[in-house]
């Protein structure tokens, strides 16, 4: 089975808490504060390894969670990081968001890192909250909690060349006649069920990357058969060697048939760059058919070439007319050139001062990234950090917001996963 979808659950790892602490020493009773930070949570990478070939992990395992970071210690220990988790992938893996289908990456070069999320800044400890008014705070912060999110894998196959066609156009036979590939071959429809890949060695050492996609039926672009399936393997194809059956009724309708397909796939692949196949000149029909297809591609500036994938003939020719177009195209653009490195970090830009006040059955909900961040973050039982979190509502201005949508003391009010009473002071 050719697993190349995956919709996965990730979350990084949440920080550490701040540490509230003072130093007692034998000859220090009145020490200053010296709790420490809490380390970061961990990571989620993703990670391109050429060695994987298929995302059957994904549909194994389906939940995947960073490591949390340590609280801060005593004696301005700071806390330990949490584990990032490295998720592998193999080359040619498109990622999602599974909630709002947004295309977040597209990875193909080997060794390339996307950090999917970051993990939780660990919270402060008391030692940053000192100051000539306040030389023994009892301040700090929570671990700030790390992120989720559903994504959507999709593997889509790289290769320099495609074979493309309608089923039994012998695009299987031709794979493993010019590679060590070795695909099932039967005279039925979609005899091939997911594309092969096979690496050709020509005469002067290079190679070529062929992938057999699947044979195309008429609606492939609408999702008839295996359709959407097959069409998303071709977009990573460079060149097209677009196979006709040389014993059809038709090879011509056929061709026309395969490029409306293409072109309804809303992808440009009628655009790329093709090479017209007659196959089967070992048979009658393909050799009476050759002239008038050549004459047809010579008229649409296409170009054309006439094999049997049986016997070997002209198939040697072929190859090295696909080198030659796959030479002329400029080569593919590493992610190290686009970014700067291979190391790309997904960072949404959003608002995260905007929030909204909702009248909820039995109380008010706020939400907005950045209070319920702050929120989570909070040591709500400390009088001191309690105060400065009204402090920051009215800064943001959330507490007026409250008050003139009719917020009153008594009043439940949700932040996050927070539950406070609003009173006249203080939340």
């Amino acid at each position: 089975m050719f697993y190349d979808q995956a919709r996965i659950f990730v979350k990084s790892g949440q920080g550490g808490d701040g540490m509230i602490s003072f130093r007692r020493e034998k000859f220090v009773p009145l020490g200053g504060p010296d709790g420490g930070d809490g380390g970061h949570g961990g990571d989620i990478v993703l990670v391109v390894n050429p060695k994987v070939n298929s995302l059957v992990t994904f549909h194994r395992q389906v939940h995947f969670r960073a490591g949390d970071g340590k609280h801060g210690g005593r004696k301005r220990q700071t806390g330990a990081r949490g584990e990032s988790l490295l998720l592998e992938v193999p080359p040619g893996t498109v990622v999602r968001d599974a909630d709002t289908n947004e295309f977040l990456a597209d990875l193909t070069e080997p060794g390339a890192q996307l950090v999917l999320l970051n993990g939780g800044r660990g919270g402060k400890g008391n030692i940053h909250y000192a100051n000539s008014v306040n030389q023994a705070p009892r301040l700090a912060e929570r671990g700030e909690p790390g992120q989720e999110r559903w994504i959507f894998l999709e593997l889509k196959l790289i290769a320099d060349v495609g074979i493309a066609g309608v089923p039994n156009a012998g695009k299987s036979t031709l794979l493993s006649s010019i590679s060590a590939a070795r695909p099932k071959i039967a005279d039925y429809p979609f005899t091939t069920l997911q594309p092969n890949l096979g690496v050709v060695q020509l005469d002067d050492y290079a190679t070529l990357v062929f992938a057999d996609i699947p044979g195309l039926i008429e609606g492939a672009a609408a999702g008839v058969g295996l359709g959407h399936d097959f069409l998303r393997h071709i977009e990573r194809t460079r060149v097209l060697v677009h196979l006709l059956d040389g014993a059809a009724a038709d090879p011509l309708e056929d061709w026309a048939m395969i490029n409306q397909e293409l072109a309804l796939h809303d992808a440009g692949l009628e655009k790329k760059p093709q090479l017209v196949v007659l196959n089967k000149m070992d048979l009658p029909d393909a050799v009476a058919w050759e002239p008038l297809i050549a004459e047809r591609m010579a008229a649409e500036g296409v170009p054309f070439h006439a094999i049997s994938a049986v016997t070997g003939q002209g198939v040697r020719q072929m190859l090295r007319k696909v080198k030659q177009m796959v030479d002329a195209l400029p080569p593919p653009v590493p992610l190290a050139e686009l970014g700067g490195d291979s190391i790309a970090v997904i960072r949404p830009e959003v608002d995260e001062d905007v929030f909204t006040v909702k009248r909820v059955y039995d109380g008010w909900r706020v939400s907005g990234r950045k209070i319920e961040r702050i929120a989570a973050m909070t040591y709500f039982e400390f009088d001191a950090t309690a105060m400065r979190f009204q402090r920051i509502l009215d800064g943001m201005g959330i507490s007026s917001a409250l008050e003139e949508a009719g917020v009153r003391p008594g009043d439940t009010v949700y932040i996050g996963d927070e539950v406070l009473e609003w009173g006249e002071e203080a939340v």
